[in-house]
């Protein structure tokens, strides 16, 4: 009798005060209608194990579920988290970044800074990712015990009961000419760099010594007003990075057509960084010549290596991308 009662007292528990009452009542009459007239504790063990788990029954008299999210919600919760995480890391760290340098006074060297922004920018893409988790975690909460259906099975993306003909939006893709999500954010996270080294470039390259407070940026690789005349194209440049790159999030897998944009667009960016490269006034003299008596040459033929360095650079990553996303849209 007493497995009994703590059997009740066990399902009762976790249900509302209220229906207690009504269900511990119903509860031992199911019990009592199923032991034989002269019971034993082996009968009882029985019966009670074909009702299974006090914890599993009570669910069945609850109206709410008893799991946070549970597999009706849970694909769409998952589908949502992994879409919107990269893309708030991605912000937070450009966000954080462009904050940085705008505020920059240059009483530090700028790669002091850089390092600064990379330990926070790891801590800020971490604290975005809790609070993206947390209030969608909270979001599908609510929606899960507001909804007064029973039914178990999963929704589909749009929130409704899945049928096949939610199969005929779905794209087929193959593994091999799949886009993901962390080659979209590689895409926008290198964007974010190099605008920021573009529009820094007389604090971020050139020559650097140590100091007591570390290392001090002594001497500009680069004429910042030579890169600033060509601000509207490399605006446009990264604006079309940028979008290609959401583009890519949107279809999520390489196409013919797709590659064939992404080479011409390499093709324009190349030609374009080439352009502002073969500038005979980009390179600062001071650091043509500091870097010629480091390597024993004249200021011309150090120009002439670190230009074609980069050019030959620029070529060659454009092209080893170029024909990887064709291998990839051919499958």
């Amino acid at each position: 009798m007493n497995l009994i009662e703590v059997y009740i007292q066990e399902v009762t528990r976790r249900l509302p005060e209220k229906s207690r009452a009504d269900i511990a009542l119903e509860l031992r009459s199911t019990i009592e209608d199923a032991l034989p007239e002269d019971y034993s504790e082996q009968d009882v063990k029985e019966v009670l194990a074909k009702l299974g788990s006090p914890a599993a029954l009570a669910n069945g008299y609850r109206d709410q579920p008893m799991h946070l999210i549970g597999p009706r919600y849970f694909d769409v919760y998952v589908s949502l988290l992994k879409m919107i995480l990269p893309i708030a890391a991605v912000i937070a760290v450009i966000s954080m970044a462009a904050e940085y340098f705008i505020g920059y006074s240059g009483d530090e060297a700028v790669i002091n800074v850089v390092l600064t922004i990379m330990g926070k920018g790891i801590w800020n893409v971490i604290e975005v990712g809790i609070q993206v988790f947390f209030w969608l975690t909270i979001v599908f909460a609510i929606i899960e015990r507001m909804d007064k259906e029973k039914e178990p099975l999963p929704l589909s993306a749009s929130l409704t009961k899945w049928t096949p003909d939610d199969l005929k939006s779905i794209p087929y893709i193959p593994k091999k000419k799949a886009i993901s999500k962390f080659d979209v954010f590689g895409s926008l996270l290198w964007t974010a760099i190099w605008a920021t080294l573009y529009f820094n470039a007389d604090h971020l390259a050139g020559v650097y010594e140590g100091g007591r407070d570390g290392l001090e940026f002594v001497i500009p690789a680069l004429n910042q007003d030579i890169l600033m005349g060509y601000w509207p194209i490399v605006i446009a440049i990264i604006a079309l990075e940028a979008g290609f790159a959401l583009y890519k999030l949107i279809k999520g897998q390489w196409t013919k057509q797709m590659a064939a944009a992404n080479a011409a667009f390499e093709l324009l960016s190349t030609l374009v960084f080439i352009i502002i490269l073969l500038n005979p006034d980009l390179f600062n003299q001071d650091f043509l010549v500091y870097m010629s008596d480091l390597f024993s040459t004249s200021a011309k033929q150090m120009e002439t290596w670190i230009t074609s360095g980069v050019i030959i650079a620029f070529m060659a990553s454009a092209a080893l991308n170029v024909y990887e996303v064709f291998r990839k849209a051919r499958g």
